[in-house]
């Protein structure tokens, strides 16, 4: 009858335990020295030898001619331990006898003696799943036992068991059994059994096992039905696996936020027969790596998998931050848990994949953390933002290049500014000019005023700009927080004369951007592009709608009023109609006497 590689090539003595020295040398020494406790207690990860220990100093206590604490495997004692026939060794499964009567049944023959060996051992697994009741029973005859008596218990979860019973117990942790011990074991035993394992084949099989050698074992059992050499390569096609190589690929997709690419390659995996599971398993250990790695990258090296190696591993994730390969760990671990529930795991996996390449999907604070993190990226690389970067609107800071010559040439001199009109900047920006300028009739040797009325800039519609706002809010908002850029959709602006009128869309908007950190941005950036100081107003309604509610401009002083030079000539005013007709009545009544 064929007998499974996990238990043909289990341990028979404590030379044999891969990976459990500190372990198995002490147990040694105690029975060497006829020191032995009477209640002892195995905790670890499961595949880690805890159950096989507990079987071999069962055969150490009670062999009759140990070899230096060890069993010799070869007394009648040892060997009917090894058959199960000697009903001095009991071993008692807690997860299927939890209950208080099965603990009370254990305490009442455990009190007469062995019948052949020298003393009655029990070996109690999965420990932790007794019920209260059954502890507080068992916890009795660990206080006094008898002499013939020893108790070995074993468990994967610590902390559930009382502490009243971890007092009474000489405490063994069990590690994990490195890749490297696990390889070597599982080169032997593939030799013994003619099985033409590779060795990259056993570094995958050592990396899959997660420091069980029982589960490497099993793994190998698997795949020793197939025909040829088992390499890596054949190793992954019997596991359903996709490997490091496809890994690290599908990885990169998700990096560089490409669904389509993902979700392509996915689907290539699944239909060559790849498991669902294993792949986001994969998919879990490499993003574990990177963060790793990225959060420690000096001491980091000794916390990877192994997988891969740690130059693949920067070049995959220098240009991640920390908090986005944070972000694909959590999604895969959430993922991963909850695909055993699922109906459809592809349809799972093809979301978490979908949610992997945009934390917007999440529909939480992800999205918007991912954004700020690669804005603040991109600025501090010195790019500038996308609304920037649009080619059909220039910014307005920036410096336009003029035709020569700069400044346009008339067929008469150029005429200087009016009294209503405020002085021209040394340079106009472009939103300011006028692409058809106006040529004026003749020159009035006008000098010009020192002073801006508020009154006549507020009429004159040259002085009026309705498109300065537009231009300028991806400035004004660059240099704002976030709470307050929102607000700014909701104003718009209107430059007149040295005033910038913000009409916002109702009361709580306008107080919103009443703060001094709103109005000094508005006022700065407003300054800076038009060339002059300019003064921030803010009202309630649409433009022109209502006074403003909130004046901040600074009000203008009243001119004094400016002689004004005479003319070298000046013509008559020309006269109204209502003169001509008077005129021209008056000169048909001089026409009437003159007939007459």
């Amino acid at each position: 009858m064929y007998q499974a590689l996990y238990r043909k090539w289990r341990p028979r003595t404590f030379s044999e335990v891969v990976g459990q020295t500190h372990i198995t040398d002490t147990l040694q020494y105690q029975v060497a020295e006829g020191r032995t406790g009477h209640a002892y207690l195995f905790t670890g990860t499961r595949g880690t030898g805890k159950t096989t220990c507990a079987r071999i100093l069962a055969k150490a206590i009670n062999c009759l001619s140990p070899v230096e604490g060890a069993p010799c495997n070869c007394c009648e004692a040892c060997r009917g331990i090894d058959s199960g026939n000697l009903l001095d060794i009991t071993e008692l499964d807690a997860a299927s006898n939890n209950g208080v009567d099965h603990v009370r049944a254990l305490r009442e023959e455990a009190v007469y003696t062995p019948a052949v060996l020298k003393k009655r051992v029990y070996i109690i697994d999965e420990v932790h799943m007794l019920s209260t009741a059954a502890f507080n029973a068992l916890l009795k005859i660990l206080e006094e036992p008898p002499e013939h008596l020893v108790f070995i218990l074993a468990t994967t979860e610590l902390h559930k068991v009382p502490a009243t019973i971890l007092s009474r117990c000489q405490r063994f942790t069990f590690k994990r059994i490195l890749p490297r011990d696990m390889e070597r074991q599982l080169m032997q035993i593939a030799q013994a059994e003619q099985i033409d394992l590779a060795p990259d084949g056993a570094e995958i099989l050592a990396r899959m096992a997660n420091g069980a050698l029982r589960d490497a074992l099993s793994l190998l059992d698997q795949c020793r039905s197939i025909q040829g050499r088992l390499d890596s390569r054949a190793v992954l096609d019997v596991l359903g696996l996709a490997g490091s190589i496809q890994t690290a690929q599908l990885m990169r997709c998700i990096l560089q936020r490409s669904p389509a690419d993902a979700l392509m390659l996915f689907d290539q995996l699944y239909r060559g027969g790849k498991d669902v599971g294993a792949l986001l398993g994969e998919l879990s250990d490499l993003a574990r790596d990177l963060t790793i790695l990225k959060a420690a990258p000096e001491g980091g090296s000794a916390l990877l998998s192994g997988l891969y190696d740690r130059s693949s591993l920067e070049q995959l994730g220098k240009a991640e931050s920390l908090s986005r390969l944070l972000y694909l760990t959590d999604v895969l671990q959430q993922y991963t848990a909850r695909l055993s529930d699922s109906l459809q795991p592809r349809t799972e996996a093809e979301l978490c994949l979908m949610k992997l390449c945009d934390e917007a999907l999440c529909g939480d604070l992800s999205g918007l953390i991912a954004r700020m993190d690669r804005m603040e990226q991109a600025m501090a690389q010195g790019a500038a933002p996308a609304a920037q970067k649009q080619k059909a609107r220039p910014s307005v800071q920036q410096e336009i290049p003029r035709e020569e010559p700069s400044v346009p040439v008339y067929d008469e001199p150029e005429r200087p500014p009016l009294p209503e009109e405020p002085p021209l900047p040394d340079e106009i920006p472009i939103y300011m000019q006028d692409p058809d300028p106006i040529q004026p009739s003749a020159p009035q040797p006008i000098a010009p005023p020192s002073f801006v009325s508020q009154t006549s800039a507020s009429e004159a519609p040259a002085d009026r700009d309705d498109r300065l706002w537009g231009n300028l809010l991806d400035q004004y908002k660059g240099r704002l927080p976030m709470h307050h850029r929102v607000f700014l959709n909701m104003a718009s602006g209107t430059l007149t004369g040295d005033t910038l009128t913000v009409r916002c869309k109702d009361k709580f908007v306008q107080e919103s951007l009443d703060n001094a950190t709103v109005l000094e941005v508005l006022q700065e950036v407003t300054s800076a592009a038009v060339g002059r100081t300019i003064y921030v107003d803010l009202a309630v309604g649409e433009i022109g709608s209502a006074a403003p509610t909130h004046p901040k401009a600074v009000p203008v002083s009243q001119p004094e009023p400016v002689p004004q030079q005479s003319p070298p000539r000046e013509d008559p005013p020309a006269p109204s109609h209502d003169k001509l007709d008077e005129l021209i009545a008056q000169g048909s009544q001089l026409d009437h006497f003159k007939i007459k």
